[in-house]
């Protein structure tokens, strides 16, 4: 682990800008299975998703709002409203690349904000952490049950060697690029609210810096 953990206390506001390139259209068919209040589970291109307000699948359907009567989809930069059994073929530009760019803070520091597991987060790019890493209590804050789930383990941090659990997350997502199942590692010291974005995550997308800017790019 990186001797970074010492810095994790600091307050950050998080700058991140997005771009979109090289759009291309795909067809979709989605069906309503089930609607319940701020919940709805869908159908799409064969594949079944249960998806909270404000979640985006994987094919680019977003869920806006939802009861146990009614769903209104975002598809492609569009609304529809669907009632349970309803069926829609439709064409999404969906894009080819997807770019973050991280700002470079007052401390020198990439911080950006993303979610994990659907849980708005802030994080902290570090390239010299092995995996994504946070403390004990912000893994009880987003509901990670490491200490039945993970895998018991010793980590070396700024304060020493301390416990720390491995566990595999859902969801983590900066910007529009998330990916599914990612390592990361819960620290039993009191290390504050930041979440160390390791290479767990950052291995699977390209990095590149430009100036005081950290981009990362992913293709679709």
């Amino acid at each position: 682990m990186s001797g970074r953990f010492s810095r994790w206390w600091r307050g950050c506001l998080p700058a991140l800008g997005l771009l979109l390139l090289g759009t291309t259209a795909i067809a979709a068919d989605i069906r309503v299975l089930g609607l319940f209040d701020d919940r709805a589970m869908l159908f799409i291109d064969g594949k079944q998703r249960l998806l909270k307000v404000g979640e985006t699948s994987p094919e680019g359907v977003k869920l806006i709002r939802s009861d146990s009567e009614r769903a209104v989809l975002e598809i492609a930069g569009k609304r529809e409203e669907f009632r349970l059994g309803a069926d829609m073929h439709t064409s999404m530009a969906t894009p080819d690349v997807l770019r973050v760019q991280i700002a470079r803070d007052n401390h020198g520091m990439f911080r950006t904000a993303g979610a994990i597991n659907g849980i708005p987060v802030s994080f902290m790019v570090d390239t010299g952490a092995t995996s994504i890493a946070m403390s004990a209590s912000m893994a009880a804050r987003l509901g990670i049950a490491f200490r039945h789930e993970g895998k018991p383990m010793m980590v070396q941090t700024a304060s020493g060697v301390v416990k720390a659990w491995q566990v595999m997350l859902k969801t983590v997502k900066v910007g529009e690029i998330e990916r599914a199942l990612v390592e990361a590692a819960v620290i039993e010291a009191e290390t504050g609210s930041e979440i160390l974005l390791g290479m767990s995550f950052l291995s699977t997308v390209k990095l590149e810096k430009q100036n005081n800017l950290l981009v990362l790019e992913a293709r679709y």
